[in-house]
């Protein structure tokens, strides 16, 4: 299925995204984590045919426009607002979501804020529930939250190194030769350009909304019956496989699947997750 590298101007700002498919086909929205881009669905995308596939940059990421903290006020309700005005444009109103880390929240928020419009979720290693996280994979983000400090600030910029970067990728894969270095190298290169530091920074200090929105998402998962496909590396050092479990509580159509691997799973067992979405997808959203 051939991929389309596009731009769109969204409140004056250039937004990169990868689609493939046509606007008659059923749509599914990839939303990406942290602190990545769209390049993590560049394997997944192609296997997806007979959908309509938009995998956005958030801006701040990839090769979305990275305006500094001074002239925008980055949050996850911001995030959220420009992939809402990006899929109002492109005409996309019912669509899934694929969410993973950062994905989540933005993609939670899509689906409380206009309920009628998500009709699926596949979820890797994005978390919705409290008992997701691996207090350990948190402690620097929670100190921060709770006072910035140079201390705390200091902890916290430890995470745009190269070394941790990498092991993102590599925490929870039994065979790291199977991962391509490409990837933390150019997410590392992103961290560092001018500026990114202080807009993720800014990003983790808002992550303390999210949780407060899950009961919100709980509602949502109950009262429409979602279907729920939790595709979960259950060596995540973040996000533990009892965040992928807990879907199970609020929508009886959830799909479990602990598979081995990390946080960042397409990377190590892409396959696998592939071809656990088409079977999902053909039973939720019939391709076209």
């Amino acid at each position: 299925m051939g991929v389309h590298h596009r731009y769109a101007t969204v409140d004056g700002r250039r937004i990169f995204y990868r689609e493939a498919g046509s606007p008659e086909q059923p749509t599914i929205v990839l939303l990406h984590g942290f602190p990545t881009s769209s390049f993590m669905y560049r394997n997944l995308i192609p296997q997806l045919e007979g959908y309509r596939v938009i995998a956005p940059d958030h801006l701040g990421f990839g090769l979305s426009d990275a305006p500094s903290v001074d002239e925008f006020e980055y949050s996850f309700d911001a995030l959220a607002d420009i992939t809402a005005e990006l899929l109002d444009q492109l005409r996309v109103t019912r669509y899934a979501i694929f969410v993973q880390d950062y994905g989540a929240p933005i993609g939670w928020r899509l689906a409380v804020r206009d309920p009628e419009a998500v009709r699926a979720v596949i979820t890797q290693n994005g978390n919705g529930y409290e008992e997701g996280f691996v207090s350990s994979g948190w402690e620097a983000v929670w100190a921060y939250q709770k006072e910035q400090t140079p201390e705390t600030e200091a902890a916290l910029r430890e995470v745009f190194t190269l070394d941790a970067t990498r092991y993102q990728y590599t925490a929870g894969v039994a065979d790291e030769t199977v991962l391509e270095p490409a990837t933390w190298i150019l997410d590392h290169a992103a961290l560092s350009r001018p500026g990114n530091a202080e807009i993720q920074l800014k990003l983790f200090l808002d992550y303390a909304t999210n949780p407060p929105l899950y009961p919100k998402l709980h509602d949502w998962l109950r009262a429409n019956q979602i279907p729920v496909l939790a595709a979960w590396g259950k060596g995540d050092p973040f996000f533990g496989p009892d965040g992928a479990r807990a879907f199970a509580r609020d929508t009886e159509r959830a799909e479990i699947h602990l598979l081995d691997g990390g946080h960042f799973l397409l990377e190590s067992a892409g396959d696998e997750v592939a071809a656990l979405t088409r079977d999902f997808l053909a039973k939720y959203l019939s391709p076209s």
